[in-house]
């Protein structure tokens, strides 16, 4: 099997750095999933990245995550065995051998905890993930319009329990799962999305990991020759630059398992005497300039300090932080009518629909 990279401890710095960009506000604290990582790949040895096409198609690939809210998982930290329980319990339960590992989302703890499990089990981490960013929702990722079943599910947590689920839908499994995370403190470790080679193929957003460490390293590299690390991030990602601004409010509230709120900012330098809004949960899924509706979901809005261009998580805001708003395109699958119905703004509660945004 061809192996695109092979990542060891240090590595996971970029990788993180980049996951958090790409997980828009949400997925979690990336310095705790960093470090969950390097002390596993440290244990373990190196994790080997491939390509899905080195797959055979009757491979059985498992993605694993955490769910709950970040403001949550930022307090309450992982034993380190809650992923790997859950990865051989589902191993038992579907009765063969896992032969690769996956990406639930590219955010910023959920793209470092699957090094976790690849480490530890000696397989190697497809250069993918479900989303091509964060969401909030376990339904919400493009497995789910390839027809995968989320179920069956394992979920554990960092006292022993852990919880096996079957559903009549993806729906039902985000609906019991947030439940039982709620009940288990706020956060759970999960394996989930059992699938074979062939419909990995066709349902994995591609490319994730690899681009993660890219963005880290451009960020890194930038600033270390002193130029605009915003720029760089910029320019890799095609993103626009839709704000720069102070957090002048912030309205934030965990409410049924998710971190939701409000954030509003007074703009600086070319931006000043205008407003910002960002609405999110766990994730930033609308931005507002000057009242008026400029971007939503499913395109990716993410916010970087403005000098060091280091993201910034939702559940890190803080008064009087100067950041620069990017937005950038998300995965085609998502511009799709399904994948609208399952992550547009309405399904969110937001009045409005979705326009894709102008990224001329």
């Amino acid at each position: 099997m061809k192996i695109l990279r092979t990542v060891y401890a240090e590595d996971m710095e970029d990788i993180a750095i980049g996951g958090a960009i790409m997980g828009t506000g949400g997925g979690g604290d990336p310095y705790v999933g960093k470090l969950m990582a390097q002390q596993a790949i440290r244990k373990h040895g190196p994790v080997k990245i491939v390509d899905i096409e080195e797959l055979s198609d009757d491979a059985l690939v498992v993605p694993v995550c955490m769910m709950g809210a970040p403001t949550v998982m930022t307090e309450k930290l992982p034993q380190g065995d809650e992923l790997m329980n859950a990865f051989r319990q589902l191993e038992q339960l579907l009765g063969r051998k896992i032969d690769a590992v996956l990406c639930g989302e590219a955010g910023g703890v959920n793209s470092t905890t699957p090094f976790v499990v690849a480490a530890a089990s000696g397989l190697p981490l497809v250069d993918g993930d479900g989303m091509g960013r964060a969401y909030p929702e376990l339904q919400m990722v493009t497995f789910t319009m390839h027809g995968v079943s989320a179920t069956p599910m394992v979920l554990c947590d960092d006292k022993g329990n852990s919880i096996v689920l079957e559903t009549v839908s993806n729906a039902w499994t985000e609906r019991l799962a947030r439940a039982a995370t709620v009940e288990m403190g706020g956060s759970a470790l999960l394996a989930f999305y059992p699938m074979d080679g062939k419909t990995a193929k066709r349902a994995v957003v591609r490319g994730t990991l690899t681009l993660c460490a890219n963005l880290g390293l451009a960020l890194r590299e930038a600033r270390a020759v002193h130029l605009e690390p915003v720029d760089a991030i910029v320019e890799m990602l095609g993103a626009k630059v839709i704000f720069h601004g102070r957090v002048k409010d912030i309205d934030r509230r965990t409410i049924g398992g998710f971190a939701r709120g409000s954030a509003w900012f007074d703009g600086v330098e070319d931006w000043r005497g205008h407003t910002f809004k960002l609405d999110f949960q766990n994730e930033f899924l609308m931005a507002e300039r000057d009242g008026e509706v400029l971007v939503t979901t499913p395109e990716l809005i993410t916010l970087l300090e403005a000098d060091s261009g280091n993201p910034v998580t939702a559940d890190s805001l803080k008064y009087g932080l100067r950041l620069v708003a990017l937005a950038f395109p998300c995965n085609p699958q998502w511009r799709t009518p399904e994948g609208i119905a399952l992550v547009g703004p309405r399904y969110f509660g937001y009045d409005v629909d979705y326009r894709p945004f102008d990224f001329a």
